[in-house]
């Protein structure tokens, strides 16, 4: 599966500062080294059965930032994400509106694709779907069942959590505080026969009506999180730098995905950090397909909206913040965008350096975007104010803005 094109990132100059950021699995803010020149990173993406909310374009955005502190402070980046095109919420829209499931993920994935292209987000170097990775997943499961980590209900594959001891250090949740989530969140705590009420599915056998590949576990389809596992084990191997997601993947999707990972390979971390994402909503609740309270990136693209006033009122708010979608983000963005472009067309201004350092150091604290958006006011309003004589300041306040933040003046 191919990913979208990549826009150019602008040299800057000098050298951006090593990132810090929330892990979720310490519960702290600290300093995320890759071990050599090359940063690894997985985000988990979307399940194409609807097109990019602001949710998921927030989500996205977050790991856009990461990636271009990592490439300001001399990285090269290994950036992996998935497509969950198999997944019973895609059946089940499939069948709801009469559609083929392979058409409606391929429609919503190439949209998707339009979205990204159209906000400026960096790409993956691997771009890998679900059905594309069952050759890898296959002997994952494997290696679990001879384990006697994985075993079979009914022609179904289970995980046994018990199998992992550190089970429950990524989202720091007891397990009974998991049972309520875990079935919010696509598991089946009350199916008889499990040995553990939060064992997940690894492989589900074949059901009437729905996809199914023939496989050495039998006639069936993967279960979703051995499916990011085995795209991340094949492209990044273990102790990767980040794994990011949304926050409602916390649990299960990432704990899941770091037992399954441990347990196949005997080795650990999984990943070196867990760096989740707020979540947006729109009308006092969590945008969310089953709920339908969605902004839809192509819808206002389609109203004319400039993408870059959508990356601005998604960088006027932390990464890790839940807030809430209105009309107000999206006029002051436009504002601040007609501001930014005013002040970079004249031909001097005033001194830029500062405003770079400020940025940098706000990005690289815990991606801590708005403090970066006031760096750039600040000069604006300068520029507006007085001006200045620095021929060089509205180019260099251009790519600062380019490189950092992926908003194009």
């Amino acid at each position: 599966m191919h990913a979208w094109p990549a826009s150019e990132v602008p040299a800057l100059p000098g050298q951006g500062l090593p990132l810090r950021v929330f892990d979720t699995a310490t519960s702290s803010v600290r300093a995320i080294v890759p071990e050599g020149p090359t940063a690894r990173l997985y985000v988990c993406g979307i399940t194409p059965y609807d097109a990019t909310h602001l949710g998921h374009a927030a989500t996205y955005n977050t790991f856009d930032l990461v990636q271009r502190v990592w490439k300001d402070a001399g990285h090269d980046v290994l950036y992996v994400q998935n497509v969950t095109d198999v997944d019973d919420p895609l059946l089940e829209r499939a069948v709801a509106t009469g559609q083929d499931w392979t058409e409606l993920a391929a429609r919503e994935t190439a949209l998707f694709r339009e979205d990204m292209t159209a906000l400026r987000m960096l790409p993956p170097a691997h771009y890998v779907g679900a059905v594309e990775s069952i050759p890898w997943i296959v002997p994952l499961v494997k290696q679990l069942l001879a384990t006697g980590a994985a075993y079979e209900l009914d022609g179904d594959i289970y995980f046994s959590v018990d199998a992992d001891p550190r089970f429950g250090e990524v989202s720091g949740l007891g397990r009974d505080a998991m049972m309520p989530v875990f079935a919010e969140r696509g598991g089946d705590p009350q199916r008889p026969g499990k040995k553990h009420p939060l064992d997940a599915l690894l492989w589900l056998s074949a059901r009437p009506g729905e996809p199914a590949w023939d496989t050495e576990l039998g006639h069936g389809r993967p279960g979703w999180h051995i499916e990011c596992v085995a795209i991340a084990l094949k492209y990044l191997g273990m102790s990767f730098d980040i794994q990011g997601g949304g926050s409602d993947l916390s649990f299960p999707h990432h704990e899941m995905g770091a037992a399954h990972a441990q347990v196949a390979t005997g080795e650990h971390p999984y990943a070196q950090a867990y760096v989740h994402a707020g979540m947006v909503a729109l009308d006092g609740h969590k945008m969310s397909k089953s709920r339908g309270n969605l902004v839809f990136v192509s819808k206002l693209r389609r109203e004319g909206v400039d993408p870059a006033a959508i990356r601005l009122a998604l960088l006027a708010h932390h990464y890790r913040s839940d807030w809430e979608w209105t009309e107000q983000d999206l006029a002051q963005a436009e504002k601040r965008l007609a501001l930014w472009r005013a002040a970079v067309s004249r031909p001097d201004g005033p001194p830029a350096e500062g405003m770079l350092a400020e940025m940098r150091a706000a990005l690289a604290e815990d991606l801590d975007a708005p403090g970066a958006l006031e760096a750039v006011d600040r000069w604006a309003a300068a520029q507006a104010a007085d001006g200045g004589e620095d021929i060089g300041a509205p180019g260099l306040v251009s790519r600062a803005v380019d490189a950092l933040l992926g908003v194009a003046l």
